[in-house]
């Protein structure tokens, strides 16, 4: 069975950072990008967007253009775990975050364009984080 399990939600002020992690395990993590993914409270499925995504196997990296220059995304094949380290937080950052696993390319695409493109096999439960003023 295939589980991503995200951690290190948690209420920040606005400025502040915080590092997200996810621990994937029953998959093969190598031949998988892991993404992260977030929906803001009250918006339904339709507003999820995309973080940031990075390729296991070679490293490659895609950052949606909102958080480029404050998130950084890497990755311990060691530790079957993705990090997104968050800096700079705003208000705007507060959602619920998803740790999703599939093609670089699809999650890449699905990022940028939205859910509707498909190809994201798995997904956690999400870990919130609230970013306050």
């Amino acid at each position: 069975e295939v589980q991503l399990v995200e951690s290190g939600g948690g209420l920040v002020q606005a400025g502040g950072s915080l590092r997200l992690s996810c621990v994937a395990s029953g998959l093969s993590f190598d031949d998988y990008a892991i993404g992260w993914f977030r929906q803001a409270p009250g918006k339904e499925r339709e507003g999820v967007e995309g973080v940031s995504c990075i390729s296991s196997s070679d490293g490659t990296t895609y950052y949606v253009d909102s958080v480029k220059g404050r998130f950084t995304i890497s990755s311990d094949n060691a530790k079957n775990t993705v990090y997104l380290q968050m800096n700079n937080l705003k208000r705007e950052d507060t959602a619920a975050y998803y740790c999703v696993a599939g093609a670089f390319t699809a999650c890449a695409r699905a990022a940028a364009t939205g859910l509707s493109s498909g190809g994201l096999d798995y997904w956690g439960e999400g870990t919130l984080v609230f970013v306050s003023s």
